[in-house]
């Protein structure tokens, strides 16, 4: 699989190493543009950008967010910012000569995808946002904050898939062994003694503040905003996306369909062939 794909590297502008992965060469069709989890990396997306790929030949481009994959660590932790990693985002869209994209957003890279298609609709040609919206809900965030940064001490490949299948299982109980065998692969390093975090632990100080108590900022406006044809994923068992949240996408953007992959919790883990199929299904809608 690996071989497929071509790394590549480009300097921010405070001097780290932003890697992207892509698969595929320019056809004149907008590219897709994958962007990952709060923790998760850019490899997260080799198994969809394969089959979009097979299926559609359209370029496929993957990124590290700084403290991510293949991206260099920031040595200020407060730098793992929203705004900080959007500026990235378009830096990295500019060198690589992105002017118009369809975007893939999991969780943290849909928020992402949102204030894209509200401030800058000229560069979205679609949108898939997976298990987030405009509505978040407080407890799913809490969630977050429990796990991020921790890992226990998981010797090897086989340690680390009883392990997500342990903490995660009861959310997830339709995906299947050799689906939990490449989640827990793309969400570790492999080292020598030990398996390792793909990202910088100073990312969970980014969570420290959090208080659920607080209420969440209002994201439907940027939302309704969104000119561009929208694909939402929920997962069956999030709960960070709820049922109602996600069904009010659709009414209040006229432009959203709605996807609700089955047995998964937050996030779904665009493993399984119904949901390929269905985001594949909508980029080839897109058309150029």
């Amino acid at each position: 699989m690996d071989a497929e794909f071509r790394s590549h590297f480009f300097l921010s502008a405070d001097g780290l190493n932003l890697h992207a992965l892509t698969l595929g060469d320019d056809d004149g069709r907008a590219p897709i543009v994958c962007l990952p989890g709060l923790s998760r990396p850019a490899r997260d997306f080799m198994v969809l950008a394969l089959y979009l790929h097979r299926t559609g030949a359209r370029r496929i481009i993957s990124l590290d967010y700084r403290g991510r994959g293949g991206s260099d660590w920031d040595p200020d932790w407060k730098h793992y910012s929203l705004p900080v990693e959007h500026a990235d985002l378009l830096h990295v869209l500019d060198e690589i000569g992105v002017a118009r994209a369809v975007f893939v957003g999991l969780s943290r890279g849909g928020l992402h995808g949102v204030t894209l298609g509200a401030t800058q609709p000229d560069r979205v040609a679609g949108l898939v946002l997976n298990d987030v919206g405009p509505q978040l809900e407080a407890s799913g965030l809490a969630h977050i904050k429990d796990y991020i940064g921790r890992l226990p001490l998981l010797r090897n490949l086989e340690e680390a898939v009883a392990h997500y299948k342990k903490v995660m299982g009861p959310r997830f109980p339709a995906v299947p062994d050799e689906d939990w065998r490449f989640y827990a692969s793309s969400s570790l390093n492999h080292a020598p003694e030990r398996m390792r975090l793909s990202y910088d632990p100073q990312l969970a100080r980014t969570m420290e503040s959090f208080d659920p108590s607080v209420p969440l900022p209002d994201l439907w406006p940027a939302f309704e905003a969104i000119q561009a044809p929208i694909l939402a994923l929920r997962g069956e068992n999030s709960d960070l996306l709820t049922e109602e949240a996600h069904r009010q996408m659709a009414v209040r953007n006229p432009r959203c369909k709605l996807h609700t992959v089955k047995g998964q919790g937050h996030a779904p883990l665009l493993l399984d062939t119904p949901t390929l199929s269905c985001i594949g299904a909508f980029i080839d809608e897109i058309g150029a």
